[in-house]
């Protein structure tokens, strides 16, 4: 099982990290993923979980998602 590592910096969420999550999860053996929201991306732990949400949102159904501190972790599920 191989788990992606990215980091979500000052821009925040844009389109462009959007399609870079997504494209990662195309490859077959990535099944999991850990963004790490770093301080310049937010000012308290409910951008971590909006983040999420909006991620999640993008992904569709197939994926879930945790926050966990400052990170959010995505794992392919599907039903």
């Amino acid at each position: 099982m191989v788990q992606i590592q990215m980091q979500l910096g000052k821009n925040g969420l844009t389109k462009t990290i959007l399609e870079e999550i997504k494209k990662r999860f195309e490859k077959r053996e990535n099944e999991n993923m850990k963004i790490h929201v770093l301080k310049a991306a937010r000012e308290k732990r409910e951008d971590v979980k909006k983040y999420a949400e909006k991620i999640q949102e993008f992904l569709g159904d197939k994926f879930t998602h945790r926050v966990v501190g400052f990170s959010i972790f995505i794992k392919y599920a599907p039903v």
